[in-house]
């Protein structure tokens, strides 16, 4: 692979050896003037995205902006600034919460783009490298530091490895996207990314054990599985960027369906490609000590919590309250208000989680009746139905070429539906993508939904695949395939029965 990869360079490939997307930067101005019609194709679907801008050929002329929030944290002013940048898009602007604890901005001008990556500077944000084939935003735990049953505070762990990832020696051009999380609770949702550090004992020294190779594609999916290694918190930066410059080297550069971690390691096998990512570490700290051999055994156990309503935090007389956005859809209206309401009820600082729901953290005891007063938990609900609480979607087609349906407002409109229809006593983790490239995970959910066509009285209809038994507990699975074409107006039938027959839901008395 590494010798196919050296010699014969896909297009995608070609075009990023050209120059580093990062080289447009200090040319944003002199770009948005000549107008965005005038970029090349490579300019305008590659290299932008290195800064982490966006063309989206469904709406031209405007961008979207996707930011780097590791952790998932964010300040009051910080998401004040994102709001007033929605907010002058007028009807085109929103927002939306990702499933990596992110935040993209829709409907920005070119012109936009220069003013907008100065004001996330000065306030401590960025949007590079949140793009194309980068290591993208850094998850962990979203109750990190507040959390009464974490093993350890994740967030200066996450800093420290973004921090090393975008300083002048980390990673450029990789073969294809990367994706890095830490966990430092016990909740499961790290699995299918590139590279997970899961909490782990060794010697009865609190570490982390490695995980590598996890990833959704159009063609594949897979867990993460052990790398056999052990390492202390301190050696996370190093060894991130140590797997990354091996990946940058070796990785397939000629095939784009076949360039995700995973096909390099099995192309090496396990064992080898764990003592080239030990060479890697070496030669960049001759002096450390190496990761140590490990079992792989973790303290992760159970499926993330939801974060939802108000959550005694460890430290004492502080909560944590946390509110279902649905579908992750926000406007600069909403921005603005729940950076209020973080500042004149908290800290001034919000958590964003992988089920796209924000949390108003550093809340004091007292404090908690006003808040839960406030007019934005009618539209914010702190206590959703168990059908809303944990539903996931991707953007869907309304911003996204690659969609085959509208799966935000499909989504919300089928789960409202069948709150009229149904009872259940517990969350339904709901995850709706629009296409099989899988952004909205599909396969994480206990039922999965991808946009797809279906023949319906002779003609083709949009529809969904569904998919069933996605787990992330103690034994993860992915969900599989159930159903392969519901036709969108047969969906809240086809769902509520689903949910009667598999899980405990009841018909209302009305429905019955």
């Amino acid at each position: 692979m590494a010798m196919e990869s050296a010699t014969k360079l896909s297009k995608i490939e070609q075009a990023k050896a050209e120059f580093c997307g990062l080289d447009l930067a200090p040319r944003l101005a002199e770009l948005a003037a000549d107008g965005w019609q005038s970029l090349d194709e490579a300019t305008l679907t590659i290299h932008l995205k290195w800064l982490g801008i966006f063309f989206r050929p469904v709406t031209p002329g405007r961008f979207m902006v996707r930011l780097r929030l590791p952790s998932g944290v964010i300040q009051a002013e910080q998401l004040e600034l994102l709001a007033d940048c929605v907010d002058r898009c007028g009807d085109q602007g929103s927002a939306d919460l990702t499933t990596r604890q992110n935040i993209q901005l829709r409907g920005l001008l070119l012109e936009d783009m220069a003013p907008l990556l100065a004001g996330l500077e000065r306030l401590g944000l960025t949007s590079r490298q949140s793009g194309h084939d980068n290591p993208r935003n850094i998850t962990a735990n979203p109750l990190a530091g507040i959390d009464p049953e974490e093993f350890l505070d994740t967030r200066p762990l996450v800093e420290a490895i973004q921090n090393r990832l975008l300083s002048a020696d980390g990673p450029r051009n990789l073969p294809r996207k990367f994706n890095v999380a830490v966990g430092g609770a016990p909740d499961s949702f790290l699995l299918h990314n590139d590279l997970a550090f899961l909490p782990a004992f060794h010697d009865g020294q609190l570490g982390f054990t490695v995980m590598v190779g996890g990833f959704f594609s159009a063609q594949r999916n897979e867990l993460a599985i052990p790398l056999g290694l052990w390492l202390t918190g301190e050696q996370l930066p190093l060894f991130t960027l140590a797997l990354l410059r091996h990946f940058e080297q070796q990785g397939n550069r000629a095939v784009r369906t076949k360039s995700r971690l995973m096909y390099l390691i099995e192309a090496l096998g396990l064992e080898a490609y764990r003592e080239a990512v030990l060479a890697s570490y070496a030669s960049l700290a001759p002096e450390a000590p190496l990761p140590l051999a490990h079992d792989g055994s973790h303290l992760v156990q159970r499926a993330p919590r939801d974060g939802l309503g108000v959550n005694s935090q460890k430290q004492p007389g502080l909560s944590w309250l946390g509110l279902h956005v649905p579908m992750g859809r926000l406007d600069a209206a909403g921005m603005l208000e729940l950076a209020r309401l973080a500042r004149v009820y908290g800290s001034g600082e919000l958590r964003l989680n992988e089920a796209q729901n924000v949390l108003i953290v550093n809340v004091p005891n007292e404090r908690l009746e006003a808040l839960l007063a406030e007019p934005l938990l009618q539209r914010f609900s702190p206590s959703p139905s168990p059908l809303q609480a944990e539903a996931v979607s991707c953007t869907g087609n309304r911003y996204c070429s690659f969609a085959l349906i509208p799966t935000k407002t499909t989504a919300q409109s089928v789960l409202d539906q069948l709150d009229q229809r149904l009872e259940l006593a517990h969350s339904v983790r709901m995850h709706w993508t629009g296409c099989p490239n899988a952004c909205g995970q599909p396969y994480m959910g206990e039922i999965g939904f991808m946009g797809a066509k279906a023949r319906k009285n002779g003609e083709m209809v949009e529809a969904v695949k569904i998919f069933l038994g996605g787990s992330m507990a103690a034994d993860p699975q992915l969900a599989e395939l159930h159903h392969k074409g519901v036709p969108l107006d047969e969906l809240p039938d086809v769902l509520e029965s689903l949910l009667v027959e598999r899980f405990g839901a009841k018909r209302l008395a009305t429905q019955a």
